[in-house]
């Protein structure tokens, strides 16, 4: 290390004591404006660490030990949480000196730092201090301070934010935060809003209802609909007098104003999350900014505002938290995860931000469960979770835990080390993977080749959903089962934001019970330049403010789908085993069931009864399938051949050939291309290991030699067939030449 930079560390420690906010806040290795380079701090080849310290673990005698393990393992990057419930000790008085001490260790260990900021875990005596900002739920609940879970440490789940006095406060909290650290030199960068979650609730008691959060519900209908007059008759409340009467539902019994709230708390919240960037940005623009979330945009979006188009758009680095076993280890799961992410982050890198490496005990996500489904992860659990967050495309890996915590109901889960912060062969595993990565920077120049298929994500559909039936259900579990019905055949579908739908061929709609009229516009275009939609059932059923259409589709919809409904049927209660035939199949739709007369299209399957379940279009200069009911959310559920060789066949309507053939669809094959090269990520999750045959459908007579660099594993190549053994809870990466 430099005699300059060793000065800076040691000036570090000797200011970095309690100061108060009279204090001089620059602290004295802030070199941003003399030594320090211009430039944003440069990633490793490989990201590779974990969450280290969240103030009351790991123990303060084991700092400096495990500062160095993790260094001789081969981790480059921690992540702190930096509480404001534990620096702001008293009103304008920081204690940042663990916080120190961990930047130092990181510094002098060539360990990066990203410092996330936590203002969602408030000090005690704000709680005091600004009763009007507590947290109230919509049954007049008041949220007071509690012990994190995943910390042990009190001030959580914060105070209300949109209360611009404690906004003010907070922002006097961020900017001492960054003054302080800008100019260390283990800063990496920036974790904004944890998980990218705000404190939604549920239907029976949703958050916040405080006389803010009302006031910007009502900022927000003006801009939206302008005149009181115009949300009066929108919302069906004809009798408002003045902007104080309109308050937020407290149920879901209107359609308008339930859909309208949670849209509002969804915009509320990114709101939030741009004035945390602006200010970072503001106040050091020379680290990066990260955020995470937890993939949830599928099964979240109106409670948790999860969203990760949003979330991805605005930081340099976004990422997620996986968790197996709080998931399921399920093979898709955790690609479907990636997936998400991937797409959300349109090219951006991302980093699998919370890994699991260690079991997790007696929390309501694993009771009933196998021991083997992702409970107590062995060293195999843990290369294989790594390696497929890789074949996702993943950029980094950080563990949600270095070691376990010793407190709290999370106690014991997690890390890769022992509770002692002692070596364990999961952590030996790590370090292999760590090491591994580091060593072969070609690889992460390349990245995932665009899917077959787009999985159209609509979230007026989602939100919708969890208004009428009380929650995503049924909208998870379309997308989500046809994800699966293209996975299980090898097939890569990639998740689509609506907005970027022209980039595919093919495209997936689900679950598009309401869509608005703004959404089909952009359908009807993607068809008529010459896009293949296939659309599940009731497209548009319900329109803006959850208005059904008199004419089915919806819309103009009619005309895009050349039919029309002649008899629908909402009774998903008795609807499991809902079938209808397609090219002499048997399918299995789910929910509700909409039969059609032709209004231009083709017959393209029936029910039982006779009537037309699907019909077959063109339009324009594309093409369409229309479905008259669910049948990703049948494959969900029944996991029948015959619905998955369906949806193998969508690539055929849209004269699509798959990308990568498997003999063995229990191991998956994923192609990455790019500037370091092409790469085929081979994944045997199960125990036992496979041979398998692999077939290129784009360039592989071009391909004359293949190299597994992480197993090391014969490879043959003949006629653009690939030939590989891999072991089990394994995987090959195969460098194609």
């Amino acid at each position: 290390m430099t005699d300059i930079l060793e000065i800076t560390r040691r000036e570090f420690i000797r200011t970095s004591a309690l100061v108060t906010a009279s204090a001089t806040l620059a602290p004295a290795a802030d070199i941003s404006n003399a030594a320090a380079e211009t430039t944003k701090p440069k990633a490793p080849v490989f990201p590779y660490g974990a969450v280290y310290f969240r103030k009351s673990n790991p123990p303060a005698e084991d700092w400096a030990r495990d500062h160095q393990t993790a260094s001789q393992i081969g981790m480059n990057i921690f992540r702190h949480w930096f509480m404001w419930s534990a620096i702001e000790v008293a009103p304008g008085k920081y204690n940042w000196s663990d916080y120190d001490r961990m930047m130092d260790l990181a510094y002098k260990n060539d360990i990066k730092v990203v410092i996330a900021e936590q203002v969602t875990a408030a000090p005690e005596w704000a709680f005091r201090k600004f009763p009007h900002a507590h947290i109230l739920g919509s049954d007049g609940a008041v949220v007071n301070s509690t012990i994190s879970e995943s910390s042990a440490t009190g001030g959580f789940p914060g105070l209300c934010l949109d209360n611009p006095d404690l906004r003010g406060l907070a922002e006097t909290f961020l900017t001492a935060l960054i003054e302080h650290y800008r100019g260390h030199p283990a800063l990496f960068g920036y974790d904004l809003w944890n998980e990218n979650t705000s404190f939604g609730g549920t239907p029976a008691r949703m958050y916040c209802y405080c006389d803010a959060t009302k006031q910007r519900l009502r900022e927000w209908l003006r801009n939206r609909y302008g005149t009181l007059e115009r949300l009066g008759k929108a919302w069906r409340r004809y009798s408002y007098e003045t902007w104080e009467d309109v308050e937020p539902p407290r149920s879901f019994s209107g359609y308008p104003d339930s859909l309208d709230w949670l849209e509002f708390r969804i915009d509320n919240a990114y709101d939030l999350y741009d004035w945390r960037l602006k200010l970072f940005r503001k106040l050091d623009s020379n680290h990066h900014i990260t955020a995470h979330g937890v993939a949830g945009t599928l099964d979240d979006l109106p409670s948790s505002s999860h969203n990760e188009w949003r979330s991805a758009e605005r930081v340099d680095i976004y990422g997620l938290t996986w968790i197996a076993a709080r998931k399921g280890n399920e093979p898709w799961k955790q690609f479907h995860a990636m997936d998400l992410v991937r797409g959300g982050a349109r090219g951006k890198p991302f980093w699998h931000a919370e890994a699991q490496g260690g079991p997790l005990w007696m929390q309501p996500q694993v009771i009933g469960r196998p021991k083997g489904d992702g409970r107590i992860p062995d060293e195999e659990d843990v290369r294989i979770w790594n390696l497929i967050s890789c074949a996702g495309g993943a950029k980094g890996i950080l563990y949600c835990r270095w070691r376990p915590l010793l407190d709290g109901p999370l106690f014991g889960a997690f890390g890769p080390f022992a509770m002692d912060g002692s070596v364990t062969p999961r952590a030996e595993m790590a370090g292999k993977i760590a090491r591994w990565a580091n060593a072969h920077p070609e690889v992460w120049q390349s990245n995932p080749v665009r899917g077959e298929a787009g999985l159209v994500f609509v979230p007026e559909s989602e939100i919708f959903n969890y208004v009428q039936q009380g929650s995503t259900a049924f909208y998870s579990q379309s997308i989500c089962g046809a994800y699966q019905a293209f996975f299980d055949s090898n097939i890569q579908p990639d998740f689509v934001a609506l907005d970027d739908i022209s980039e595919y061929k093919l495209v997936y709609l689900p679950y598009p019970v309401m869509l608005k009229q703004e959404t089909v516009e952009k359908l009807r275009r993607y068809v008529e330049q010459g896009g293949t939609l296939v659309s599940e059932g009731l497209p548009g059923y319900f329109g803006d403010l959850g208005h059904v259409g008199t004419v089915q589709p919806n819309y103009g919809l009619d005309e895009v789908f050349g039919a029309k409904e002649t008899y629908v049927e909402f009774m998903p209660d008795i609807s499991d085993e809902l079938t209808f035939q397609m090219k002499g199949a048997k399918i299995y739709g789910r929910y509700f069931r909409q039969a059609y007369k032709l209004n231009g299209g083709t017959e393209a399957g029936q029910y039982a009864d006779g009537m037309i379940a699907a019909v077959q279009n063109k339009f324009g200069q594309g093409r369409t399938l229309l479905i008259g009911t669910f049948p990703g959310a049948g494959y969900s559920l029944h996991h029948d051949p015959a619905t998955k060789n369906l949806f193998a066949g969508f690539l055929d309507l849209a004269g699509i050939r798959q990308t990568v053939k498997i003999d063995d669809v229990s191991v998956q094959a994923r192609l990455h291309q790019g500037a370091g090269g092409a790469y085929l990520w081979v994944t045997n999750p199960a125990r036992e290991s496979r041979t398998v045959k692999i077939t290129l459908s784009q360039a592989a007579e071009s391909f004359s030699a293949g190299e597994d660099i992480w197993g090391n594993q014969r490879v043959g190549l003949d006629n653009g067939q690939i030939t590989v053994q891999i072991s089990g809870r394994d995987a090959a990466v195969i460098a194609l030449r």
